[in-house]
């Protein structure tokens, strides 16, 4: 397939983009991967549950091939990240009297920005 940019006198000649394909269901990857991966709303995995990338950004073939494998290495690295679940905590004791306070000297500055009693009258 020939990529687009770029490419010199033999830009019409010479196939150097790659289209590389990546069976979901067919291949060996653990069944954690698998849903992992179905669930993901990527724009590069079919309805079909096929993985593609196309990559043609180097004018050489082997290049444009190493980058398609990079990616979805890539892609796969991202799905094997299980990140921990967030326990919900509170405000420590600290942390509630400190705002607290905060609140009351807030309002005494407020207070303090009004009419003076007993003057302007």
């Amino acid at each position: 397939m020939r990529s687009q940019g770029a490419g010199g006198q033999n830009v019409n000649k010479v196939s150097t983009a790659i289209h590389l394909r990546f069976d979901i269901a067919a291949s060996s990857l653990p069944d954690f991967y698998k849903q992992r991966l179905f669930k993901l709303s990527d724009k590069r995995i079919s309805k079909d549950g096929v993985i593609i990338i196309k990559a043609q950004q180097y004018r050489s073939q082997e290049k444009n091939r190493d980058e398609a494998l990079s990616r979805l290495q890539e892609l796969l690295r991202s799905v094997a990240v299980v990140n921990k679940k967030r326990v919900a905590t509170a405000p420590g004791k600290g942390a509630r009297q400190r705002r607290l306070d905060e609140k009351g000297l807030r309002g005494k500055v407020k207070v303090l920005r009004g009419r003076v009693a007993g003057e302007g009258e």
